[in-house]
C-alpha cells in the first residue's frame, strides 16, 4: 500500500465536519428512515458525505501534486516510462490535459472550417486582352497637322472638327453638335475593315459620350437601325444590349482614356485602359468602315481625340514563331522618344509570356526596332532601351533570365515604307527573334 496515512487522515477530516452532516450521517448508520422527512435527511445526508469527501479528495490531490513537483525539480525530468512513478491522480490529470488538447485542436478544425466555408470565393477572370492587329492599315499621330485646320487624314461626314493643341499635344477637336469624321482609306466606297481587325485610339470626354460606328456613314449605309453603334462614356461603354461600366466609375476624373477595339469574325470585344467592358459573341452584322461622332459637342463642351491607329490581324503568335521563327508586334507601345512601356502594351506582353510558359523550350532574342524619323545615334540607343525594358517586364512576369537577351537596331531594319504614317507606324516595332 503506497499511502497508507489516507485512511488516518479521512477519520480525522470527517470529525471536522460540521454538526448537521454528523447527526446526518448517524442517521444512516442508526438506519432510521421512518418517514418521509427520515428519507429527505437521508439524501441530504449522502450529498453532504459526498461533498466532504471531494474536499479531501481534493486536499490529497493538492498533497501528492505538490510532493509530484518537488521530486521532478530535484531529479530533473525522467523520461523513462518504466521508471517513473505515476499515481492515479497524474494519470487523470494526463487525461484531462489531453481531453482539452483535442477538444482544443477539434475547436480550432472547427472554426477554421467555419471560417472557410464563409470566406468569400476567390474570383479569377481576364479583363485585359486587347491585342492590336499586326498590320497597320490606318495611322494619324497628327504629326505636322496645322493648328485650326481639319486634320488632313479623315474625310468630314457631319459637323465642325478641327486640330488644336492640348497641353501641347496635336489633337482632333470636335466644336458642333453631331460632328463626325472618317478615316480616310484609299477605297472607302467599299468594305475596307478587314475580318480581324482592331481600333484604337485616346478620348477625352467631357460629359455624355462618344459614338464609334462601325460603318462609313457618309460612303456606306448602315448595317442596322442603332447596334452599330458603340458608344464610349466616360464611366463605361455601351454596345446594343451589351454595357458595362468602369470600376469606381463614379469618383473617376475627367481625364484622358484609352480605347481598344477588337473584332475577329463576328466577336467583338472593347476596352477602356485596361478594362475590358464589352464582350459579344456574335456582334450579328459585319463592320464595314467606321465613323467617329462627337454628338453633343460644342462650343463650350469641346471633345478630343488623338493617336488613331487600325490594324489588321489574325495568326496566333504561336503559329507566327513556327512560320517565320519570329513575331513581330508593332502593338507594344512607348512614350515619345522614350522607352516608357504604355499600358496598352501590357496585352501583348501578357500572350509573350503566356506562350513562354506553355513552351519552356522557347528562348527568345528581343529585338528593337524604329522608324526612320530623328537622329540615326539617337534611334539606336532608343531601340536598344526599348528592347532591354520588354525584356525587364518579362523577367518580372516569370521569365527566366537564360531564356531572354535584348538588343537594338535603331532604323537599320525597315519592313515597311518610311514614306507614310503607316509605314513608319509597322517599322516601329518588336521582334521576338527564336534563339
Amino acid at each position: 500500500m503506497k499511502y497508507p496515512f489516507i485512511y488516518l487522515m479521512i477519520p480525522a477530516l470527517l470529525i471536522l465536519l460540521s454538526p448537521e452532516i454528523k447527526s446526518q450521517v448517524k442517521v444512516d448508520v442508526k438506519g432510521k428512515v421512518n418517514n418521509e422527512a427520515d428519507y429527505r435527511a437521508n439524501r441530504a445526508a449522502d450529498r453532504a458525505i459526498d461533498a466532504g469527501f471531494d474536499k479531501l479528495e481534493e486536499g490529497i490531490k493538492g498533497v501528492f501534486k505538490k510532493k509530484d513537483k518537488k521530486d521532478k525539480s530535484a531529479t530533473g525530468k525522467n523520461t523513462n516510462a518504466k521508471n517513473r512513478d505515476v499515481d492515479d491522480t497524474d494519470a487523470e490529470d494526463t487525461d484531462a490535459e489531453d481531453t482539452d488538447e483535442r477538444t482544443s485542436v477539434s475547436k480550432k478544425k472547427a472554426d477554421e472550417n467555419k471560417t472557410d466555408q464563409s470566406a468569400d470565393p476567390v474570383l479569377s477572370w481576364s479583363k485585359y486582352d486587347f491585342v492590336p492587329g499586326d498590320k497597320v492599315i490606318f495611322e494619324d499621330n497628327l504629326t505636322g497637322e496645322k493648328n485650326g485646320e481639319f486634320p488632313s487624314r479623315w474625310d468630314l461626314e457631319e459637323g465642325t472638327v478641327e486640330c488644336a493643341s492640348l497641353d501641347g499635344e496635336n489633337v482632333i477637336m470636335f466644336r458642333r453638335y453631331g460632328s463626325a469624321i472618317i478615316p480616310y482609306m484609299k477605297n472607302p466606297e467599299s468594305d475596307y475593315l478587314p475580318d480581324i481587325f482592331t481600333i484604337e485610339f485616346d478620348a477625352f470626354i467631357p460629359h455624355d459620350h462618344i459614338e464609334v460606328l462601325f460603318y462609313d456613314a457618309k460612303n456606306q449605309s448602315s448595317p442596322h437601325a442603332s447596334n452599330e453603334n458603340l458608344y464610349v462614356m466616360g464611366e463605361g461603354m455601351e454596345l446594343g444590349s451589351a454595357a458595362s461600366n468602369l470600376p469606381g466609375y463614379a469618383n473617376l476624373e475627367k481625364s484622358w482614356m484609352h480605347v481598344s477595339i477588337a473584332y475577329t469574325n463576328g466577336k467583338m470585344k472593347a476596352y477602356i485602359n485596361e478594362t475590358r467592358l464589352i464582350n459579344i459573341p456574335n456582334l450579328g452584322f459585319n463592320p464595314t468602315g467606321i465613323t467617329i461622332r462627337a454628338l453633343h459637342a460644342g462650343d463650350e463642351s469641346h471633345y478630343f481625340i488623338k493617336n488613331i491607329r487600325i490594324a489588321e490581324g489574325g495568326v496566333s503568335y504561336y503559329d507566327r514563331f513556327l512560320q517565320d521563327g519570329k513575331i513581330v508586334a508593332n502593338g507594344i507601345r512607348f512614350d515619345v522618344n522614350k522607352a516608357t512601356l504604355k499600358p496598352e502594351s501590357m496585352g501583348i506582353i501578357n500572350e509573350i509570356a503566356a506562350l513562354m510558359k506553355q513552351h519552356p523550350e522557347i528562348k527568345f532574342s528581343i529585338e528593337g526596332h524604329t522608324d526612320s524619323d530623328g537622329d540615326d545615334a539617337f534611334n539606336q540607343t532608343l531601340s536598344e532601351q526599348r528592347a532591354a525594358t520588354v525584356e525587364a517586364a518579362l523577367k518580372k512576369m516569370g521569365i527566366a533570365s537564360d531564356r531572354l537577351s535584348s538588343k537594338g537596331w535603331g532604323e537599320s531594319k525597315p519592313i515597311d515604307n518610311n514614306s507614310t504614317p503607316e509605314g513608319k507606324a509597322n517599322n516601329r516595332r518588336v521582334e521576338f527573334v527564336k534563339i
